[in-house]
């Protein structure tokens, strides 16, 4: 697996626990605004200038998403970043390692 597509699952994970939980949709079914959120960060990976070489979007020089999903991105990852322990535990510690 790539790492773009790493980031991808991982993104997709977290999207999916914050709708689940704030928004009450269930078994992968993302609400509008969630699903919008999660095809602009998949289209923001695909695009990245770093390509394999990139880092995490945290540390990275260049900020490629807009303001208002920076946003939304920053509160996703906020809440469902200590729940994906929970959810995907195995993917947490990779996560981990990779910094």
């Amino acid at each position: 697996m790539t790492r773009i597509e790493k980031e991808k699952n991982i993104i997709n994970l977290m999207i999916n626990i914050y709708c689940n939980k704030k928004h009450r949709h269930k078994n992968g079914y993302l609400c509008n605004e969630c699903s919008e959120l999660l095809e602009y960060a998949n289209k923001r990976l695909d695009f990245c200038k770093f390509g394999e070489e990139k880092k995490f979007c945290s540390k990275c020089p260049i900020h490629c998403y807009k303001k208002d999903m920076r946003v939304k991105i920053k509160e996703v990852m906020k809440f469902s970043g200590p729940r994906l322990l929970f959810h995907e535990p195995i993917e947490v510690i990779k996560h981990i390692f990779e910094k």
